[in-house]
């Protein structure tokens, strides 16, 4: 599915991952950051970072723990995008961000991120959502910064030598820590 497809598609639907998804769930976030794949959406890391984005072990992680939650999202059947849900005292963690690189540029993202908002804010009663990312990701940053979040200028470093979050193709990488005010 490509964007005019998906301007034609149905509607929507979102439901929670479950270990079943796992593999397609891995595919879609590696597409979506990584590779040459990724290169036909905006939001690539392709030239920061090498290796991985995800694996089955952590996505799996993140379907089966307590207080977290993978968002599936899916058009005519068809997965298209995913976000990580977690609860973190009075805030939730927005993460694991991920839309199909082809469908990029037709308003899904915003799409999702309205509908995880709603979903925490209603679910959870939590009325802020945090994230972190990567300081470099001007781009995205200012995205996130349309869509509500600011910048904190609190950081965390990159785990460098850990290759679970990728292979660093930079020595001036870390995360920043976005708030988004959820209200009532």
């Amino acid at each position: 599915m490509d964007t005019a497809a998906l301007r034609s598609a149905g509607q929507l639907s979102y439901r929670d991952a479950v270990e079943a998804d796992v593999p397609a769930l891995v595919s879609l976030v590696e597409s979506a950051y990584r590779g040459d794949s990724s290169r036909s959406g905006w939001t690539t890391e392709a030239d920061i970072l090498d290796g991985r984005r995800t694996d089955a072990d952590a996505v799996r992680q993140v379907v089966t723990a307590p207080g977290s939650r993978l968002l599936v999202v899916e058009c005519d059947g068809e997965l298209i995008g995913c976000c990580q849900l977690e609860r973190r005292g009075e805030a939730a963690y927005f993460g694991m961000f991920a839309v199909r690189p082809g469908t990029q540029g037709a308003g899904l993202g915003r799409q999702i991120m309205a509908e995880a908002e709603r979903q925490v804010r209603e679910g959870w009663g939590v009325r802020e959502m945090h994230m972190t990312v990567i300081s470099v990701r001007e781009e995205l940053i200012a995205w996130y910064e349309r869509r509500g979040y600011r910048r904190t200028g609190r950081m965390t470093p990159f785990p460098y030598g850990d290759e679970r979050f990728g292979v660093p193709l930079r020595d001036d990488l870390q995360f920043e820590l976005l708030v988004k005010e959820l209200g009532p």
